[in-house]
């Protein structure tokens, strides 16, 4: 009898797992011989008790608190910078100068006026609060001026209207210095006191609600009498300080003192000692020196004058008799200042930071050699050669009438056409229509106003036409590009595969592969750039935080001669602009490729055309440069926006100097009267060159003849060479169908297509074609002083006899 075996069907039961469930002995069977896990690991955890938990955790608080309050005690104190206050009146009715009255307080403290150009500043030192206070003024108006100088100060102090606290062109300001960073701020009232008994409270309640919109949770400080001034300065100097990234990481300087010194062979060129105090970082004489609108440079040497401003005077007593004693106050140290002059640093050339900013393109790099004569003629009778065509002619045939005998193929022989790289920018612009302006017709009326009417006629001079008629047009592209985003008409008068050369087809914007180094602009071998940003990034802020930088310390007063400044420099200075210079990372002076996140300010609605000039504020710098914008995608392509739209965040690219984020961004534009408007705000996002944007064009086509699946396609091109050109391009519709071009029609442009689907009569048929795009190189560190900014502009066409 034969014996059963099991088919291939046969169920198959899991296998019991022993190895599981292990005894006590089988475990210390298996690990005789090996040492403990906690003796193998590097950091050894040790679980503490919940008496430890808290003791640690009550020293990190304690920790944290001794750091907050040495970082109070260190600002404003002997060894440290004095504490720069910046006061900004936010309504046309506070009166500044009474301001800065109350805080000169002669009982608190020594009080050391100085006043150059419109600005105004004093020392306030205080012995008894171990307390020195420097203060400055900026006028909302003056707009530049504010910013370079927020940028610098320890705290800004607000001064409010008690009826509407501030007013537009304060609420623009604000606008402006929240885009940019707050450091810490104060917000004081002036002129309640002004007010009946009975308003008082009411302003009070009103002006605390308006503020709380912008100010949450911040306290109103009155500023009406010598103690409330007291008050105030007790507030400022036990406030938390708020800290701006783009500054603790870099050693800074507000100019107290400058003085020029021209050099021997050009008076417009020489040296600037420039002495202020040094704070965020210690100062390092071989690192460059960046001049809030001026440029980057090289400093020479470090000099350590004594300090103008001591919160302990030196009390030099006399010989003869001992009990008359003489303070040595500012005046008195700036005579003593040389011989007291001690040079800290001097540069070392091995040592100091290029101011090399381009890379010098070699033409030579990556080819072997230029052709010689001999191959450039070799090479003319290969083409030669090429050309020539061999045919079956009749016997006796001359040359020239066998180039009149066509080929099998219906064409006659010939060299191919040769088609020049010629290609429009603006595309989208129109040709404009002169409308013909309607003739206003004269009205006689018996009574008048002759006021009014020589106003109305003041403002229609005014008007520049020409300026009308150019925003008139850019509104109408704007429009045009929100109903029909980068549809483009093919021309008639240029063949399509001429016009649109450099473009190509993809199968998928997202997927489709582009080789980031291809076809670069030449502008490109002037640029620098990272191999790894991030890293490079991460190992400078770390060598700054472990690193201790030999040079000035962070509170010393120093003089730092400043090589090869222009003149213009010091005599913007003696016109009452600030002076302040930031010192550079390195690789901060290298020219790259900048892409920055901003949106669109919400008070601004003027369209924005890509490449026009604008005027940036990123981070410590001020320039002028002509951006592209482009999606904020986390693909590897982003798409080209031919306008800065406000519905949605956009990345700016621009060639600009490196600057290592966290920076803020903010984006003007000059109007032709001179001011400057705020268009966007944002951040540094990062300093790439590899980063595309890639520009669309769309082709439109109508259907003509519609069948099941098939479908005679029309002005999208006009000749048979242009649809053969561009026929292994994918093709859509606006309804969702996709499809391609499979033959021309005759030869007027006409273009049998197949699609997946039946077309609608009212669709319409497109063709995606894409090109990637460079920003222009119109990087100008220079930005001119704009017109200060005011909300009326109609007081501004009044004749002066008119204005009281």
């Amino acid at each position: 009898m034969a014996a059963h075996r099991s088919g291939p069907l046969k169920q198959q039961n899991k296998a019991h797992k022993g190895g599981r469930h292990r005894g006590r002995g089988s475990a210390q069977r298996d690990g005789k011989g090996r040492l403990a896990l906690k003796t193998l690991s590097k950091k050894v955890r040790k679980d503490l008790s919940r008496v430890d938990q808290r003791h640690r955790a009550s020293q990190l608080r304690k920790q944290k608190k001794e750091a907050v309050l040495a970082e109070k005690r260190q600002l404003g104190s002997k060894d440290g910078p004095p504490h720069q206050v910046l006061v900004v009146p936010l309504h046309s009715r506070v009166s500044l100068p009474e301001a800065f009255r109350l805080l000169q307080d002669r009982d608190t403290g020594t009080v050391h006026l100085k006043e150059w150009g419109s600005t105004h500043s004093f020392m306030l030192l205080c012995p008894r609060l171990k307390h020195r206070w420097f203060f400055t003024s900026a006028r909302p108006g003056d707009l530049h001026t504010v910013l370079d100088m927020a940028k610098v100060a320890d705290t800004i102090l607000f001064l409010l209207d008690p009826l509407e606290g501030w007013d537009s062109t304060g609420d623009y300001c604000l606008s402006c210095l929240f885009a940019q960073g707050l450091p810490t701020y104060t917000l004081a009232v002036q002129g309640v006191s002004g007010l009946p008994p009975k308003k008082q409270t009411d302003a009070r309640k009103k002006l605390s609600k308006a503020v709380e919109k912008r100010f949450p949770d911040d306290k109103l400080l009155l500023l009406d009498t010598q103690q409330e001034a007291g008050m105030l300065l007790r507030q400022l100097a036990n406030q938390k300080q708020r800290h701006l990234a783009f500054r603790d990481r870099r050693a800074y300087l507000f100019a107290h003192a400058a003085d020029f010194v021209p050099s021997e062979e050009n008076n417009l060129v020489g040296t600037l000692k420039i002495s202020g105090y040094v704070r965020g970082q210690a100062l390092n004489v071989n690192s460059l020196l960046h001049i809030i609108g001026h440029g980057d440079f090289q400093m020479q040497q470090i000099d350590a004058p004594m300090d103008p401003f001591p919160l302990n005077p030196r009390v030099i007593k006399s010989p003869k008799d001992p009990d008359m004693a003489m303070e040595i106050c500012a005046a008195d140290a700036v005579a003593d200042m040389e011989e007291d002059l001690k040079v800290l640093m001097k540069a070392d050339p091995d040592k100091q930071e290029s101011l090399l900013t381009e890379v010098i393109p070699d033409p030579m790099e990556g080819e072997q050699t230029w052709p010689t004569e001999e191959e450039l003629s070799e090479a003319q009778d290969l083409l030669k050669e090429s050309s020539k065509v061999v045919k079956k002619v009749p016997k006796g045939t001359s040359a020239y009438q066998a180039e009149w005998i066509l080929d099998e193929d219906g064409e006659s022989g010939g060299e191919g056409d040769e088609y020049d790289d010629i290609e429009h920018e603006d595309f989208m612009e129109e040709d404009s229509q002169d409308e013909g302006s309607e003739k206003e017709e004269e009205e006689e009326c018996e009574t008048m106003t002759v006021g009014e009417s020589e106003r109305d006629d003041l403002y229609d001079e005014k008007v520049d036409e020409e300026v009308e008629e150019k925003m008139l047009e850019k509104y109408k592209q704007e429009r045009l590009e929100e109903m029909f985003p980068d549809e483009v008409d093919t021309p008639r008068d240029v063949a399509a595969r001429i016009r649109f050369q450099k473009y190509r087809g993809l199968k998928s914007f997202r997927t489709s592969p582009w080789d980031p180094k291809e076809n670069l602009p030449p502008d490109y071998a002037r640029i620098f750039q990272f191999q790894n940003f991030l890293n490079t990034r991460r190992r400078i802020f770390k060598e700054i935080e472990e690193k201790e930088v030999e040079g000035a310390e962070v509170g010393w007063y120093v003089t730092l001669h400043v090589s090869e400044v222009p003149v213009s420099v010091v005599e913007h200075f003696k016109r009452g602009a600030p002076l302040i210079a930031f010192s550079l990372l390195p690789h901060e002076q290298k020219m790259s490729v900048l892409n920055m996140v901003v949106s669109r300010h919400p008070g601004n609605t003027e369209p924005i055309k890509a490449k026009e000039e604008l005027i940036f504020h990123c981070g410590f710098r001020r320039f002028r440069a002509s951006p592209l914008f482009s999606q904020h995608t986390a693909a590897d392509k982003h798409k080209f926006q031919r306008f800065l739209t406000a519905d949605m965040a956009l990345v700016v690219t621009v060639y600009a100097p490196i600057t290592f984020p966290p920076a803020s961004v903010l984006l003007f534009k000059q109007n032709s009267n001179g001011m400057h408007s705020l268009i966007a705000t944002g951040h540094l996002l990062s300093v790439d060159p590899d980063r595309m944007v890639i520009k669309r064009v769309v082709l439109s086509g109508h259907p003509f003849k519609i069948f099941t699946k098939m479908a005679v396609v029309r002005y999208m091109f006009f000749s048979r060479e242009d649809v053969l050109w561009f026929k292994p391009v994918e093709l859509r519709t606006k309804w969702g169908r996709r499809g391609y071009i499979k033959e021309p029609l005759g030869t007027h442009g006409h273009m049998k297509c197949s699609f997946d689907g039946k077309l609608k009569s009212q669709d319409t048929v497109l063709m995606n074609l894409y090109k990637r795009v460079f920003p222009k190189w119109t990087y100008d560190p220079y930005v001119p002083d704009p017109v200060p900014w005011v909300k009326n502009e109609i007081s501004s066409t009044v004749p002066e006899e008119d204005m009281e």
